[in-house]
């Protein structure tokens, strides 16, 4: 009899033991819980300057999830995944022959020539119609920073223009294409120029039809899209 009392009180003292530690596991979990939790901290997150000509990243104050302000009723948030159409970027160049360089006046009067007017970030654009908003194709210097100082255009030697085309349009890609192949003709003839690619090397025909084909595989991947 007095063994199994002694055996009974042996495990009492374990259950009583057993209760004690969890206790004191939940209540440190608990506090660590609490600890994390209050240091959450506002963060700083990156956005785009809107304004910036060449989207440079600007500091923005952001929240956190624990102090992200909650959606007005009837808001709806935006769908994140929801599929951004692709871009597409066609480049041409156009230099002066034996590493010489363009009048810059000449330049610009052969620019305005072809229909090219002057307009955002200092550089001449190709517009469908008269709409500034629908900019078919563009033009900038290859100096840095691209743009063209008009004020002293007469002063300056360029050694040759960046053209570039923005895929999908206002137009048809296709019919964008050809606009900027005519107008990179044009120039290089007026200037007695050299017509390139994007690389650098002379455009054959046989580049210009990659491009092109390039271009109509893009225009039926986003359609498909």
């Amino acid at each position: 009899m007095d063994g199994l009392r002694w055996l009974l009180l042996f495990f009492g003292i374990l259950v009583i033991a057993g209760i004690y530690l969890y206790s004191r596991r939940e209540k440190t979990k608990t506090d660590k819980g609490a600890e994390e939790f209050e240091r959450v901290e506002p963060t700083l997150q990156g956005r785009k300057d809107p304004d910036s000509d060449d989207g440079t990243p600007v500091q923005s104050p952001g929240f956190s999830v624990a102090e992200e302000p909650a959606e007005a009723e009837g808001e709806v948030a935006p769908d994140s995944t929801a599929e951004t159409p692709q871009q597409k970027i066609v480049t041409l160049r156009i230099v002066a022959r034996d590493k010489k360089d363009f009048k810059g006046d000449e330049l610009i009067l052969s620019m305005r020539g072809i229909g090219l007017r002057h307009g955002k970030f200092g550089i001449f654009h190709r517009y469908d119609g008269n709409d500034e908003s629908r900019t078919i194709f563009s033009a900038a210097s290859l100096v840095e920073p691209g743009s063209f100082d008009l004020a002293n255009i007469k002063d300056q030697r360029i050694p040759g223009i960046s053209l570039f085309l923005v895929l999908p349009g206002p137009v048809d890609s296709v019919e964008g294409f050809d606009l900027m192949m005519a107008a990179a003709r044009a120039l290089s003839q007026t200037l007695d120029g050299e017509l390139l690619d994007e690389s650098g090397s002379t455009l054959s025909i046989q580049r210009e039809r990659y491009l092109r084909e390039e271009i109509i595989q893009f225009q039926h991947s986003n359609m498909v899209a």
